[in-house]
């Protein structure tokens, strides 16, 4: 067994606390997904009804505390892929603003790009849509039609 100085145990400890609190930022569905003992997950849920911020804080110390007692690895790598996944998502939404942008914009180019792309979009109805957005922002109207686009490239996109 190596030796581990006092300060690489605190570190250690730390890390875990903070792997608890990532825990506790997850939903609930996130968190069932994770094969979490079940001490721990009480733990958990009990945090999250503590209104108290001290009351939180010595909770968090104790999930902490419960995590060094078990393998918290499989834990660690389970959190990571899905902030990994929230990170995916979220490019791909800024992604579709940008291609809702252009299109209002009048990038034609990226029109035909994404009917290239994504054999599931219909030319007739994605035209329209621009056409739609384009004139409501000619008008300075409210985005309803720019809205409509965006769920309509998502719908795409998701496919």
């Amino acid at each position: 067994m190596d030796y581990k100085s006092k300060t690489q145990k605190k570190q250690e400890a730390y890390s875990l606390q903070k792997l608890g609190e990532k825990l506790l930022q997850l939903s609930k569905e996130q968190v069932r997904e994770i094969d979490i003992p079940d001490e721990v997950l009480d733990a958990l849920n009990l945090a999250r009804t503590i209104k108290s911020r001290e009351g939180l804080r010595r909770q968090v110390q104790f999930i902490g505390s419960l995590m060094r007692k078990i393998d918290s690895e499989a834990i660690q790598e389970a959190v990571e892929q899905i902030d990994q996944g929230n990170y995916k998502k979220a490019l791909e939404f800024k992604e579709t603003e940008q291609w809702r942008d252009e299109l209002i914009a009048g990038n034609n180019k990226m029109l035909e790009e994404i009917l290239e792309n994504h054999s599931n979009a219909d030319r007739q109805q994605l035209s329209q849509l621009v056409r739609n957005a384009r004139k409501e922002a000619g008008n300075n109207k409210p985005p309803k039609s720019s809205r409509v686009l965006f769920r309509y490239l998502r719908k795409i996109r998701s496919y």
